[in-house]
């Protein structure tokens, strides 16, 4: 019996001083990304996965047992599969590490577009700083990481707009206007850092996020709600402007695309032919103001009276 403990031991610390090697490599290759200025949901998704190979057996070190443990994962989707591909990839060319990735055929999707009650139905079910994230992203289609990277001197309050400088994907910054209840529920967050969302991390508030979908989805029976990810809102918000105006390049400036072939996806999404509208009639300039920030759109004026309409 000692003689077989004998021989565990060399062998455990060899495991244990390849495990040590492998996460002292994972750091530094996050550092890596950091300091190529990689996006901070870049880094988070670089790290995660790297942990995720890990606790499934592969050894980062050989990609041959990458590749094998990746294909073992039953339940992922291609997409999944690719993503993690991905990641490894790049953390093998920062170790001089061979690699080349296997080919995944990847089913492309439209993206799913909820409605305008399911996304509102989730604000208002959410915790405080959540809310106002989801309602900011509801209004100006940027990216999850755009908009935690807002800082309090992106906002103009006096004039209700918001500039996107910080930009994801190599996107153009632009500049939009916002609500006055956005506004007011930007106001109601605390001033303790120079970003408007502190230090919130990604992680942090997908998991919240999931929590509230999960909550709400089982509540009122909506399966659908759990579909609902921070980028779906950017995909309704360019599905209900290009609706609005049928305007692709003024789609592809609001969205900040470089390349049109990412935009056009939006002119097939939905065929609102038959839809429904709710309407609505204003007789003064402030009943009219608040119908335009509730949503409503301006159709004409009849005997003194302002008529507008918003989509069930």
């Amino acid at each position: 019996m000692t003689k077989v403990e004998t021989q565990q031991e060399p062998a455990q610390r060899e495991g244990t001083s390849q495990a040590a090697d492998v996460k002292g490599r994972i750091v530094q290759f996050l550092w890596h990304l950091e300091r190529e200025n990689r996006s901070k949901r870049t880094i988070d998704c670089s790290g995660k996965f790297l942990n995720i190979l890990t606790r499934i057996g592969a050894d980062l070190l050989d990609p041959d047992s990458v590749k094998e443990k990746v294909a073992k994962q039953t339940l992922w989707k291609e997409n999944t599969k690719r993503m993690a591909s991905a990641v490894y990839k790049s953390f093998a060319v920062f170790n001089g590490i061979p690699f080349t990735p296997p080919k995944y055929i990847i089913n492309q999707k439209l993206p799913f577009i909820p409605t305008e009650q399911e996304i509102d139905s989730l604000i208002v079910a959410s915790p405080k700083r959540l809310a106002t994230i989801l309602q900011l992203l509801k209004e100006i289609p940027i990216r999850i990481g755009e908009a935690l990277a807002l800082k309090w001197t992106d906002i103009d309050f006096e004039h209700n707009g918001i500039y996107v400088n910080t930009t994801e994907k190599n996107g153009k910054p632009r500049a939009f206007k916002i609500s006055t209840k956005l506004v007011n529920m930007l106001n109601a967050l605390p001033r303790k850092n120079e970003r408007v969302f502190g230090k919130t991390t990604y992680t942090f508030m997908e998991t919240q996020f999931t929590n509230t979908r999960k909550r709400l989805a089982t509540k009122p029976q909506n399966p659908r709600l759990i579909q609902i990810h921070f980028h779906t809102l950017r995909h309704w918000k360019a599905t209900m402007e290009y609706h609005r105006t049928k305007d692709i390049l003024y789609i592809m400036r609001m969205l900040g695309h470089k390349d049109i072939e990412s935009t056009l996806v939006y002119t097939q999404l939905i065929n609102f032919e038959s839809d429904e509208y709710h309407s609505a009639v204003a007789q003064t300039v402030d009943e009219a103001r608040k119908l335009l920030e509730g949503g409503f759109e301006y159709i004409c004026q009849k005997d003194n009276f302002m008529l507008f309409r918003k989509r069930k």
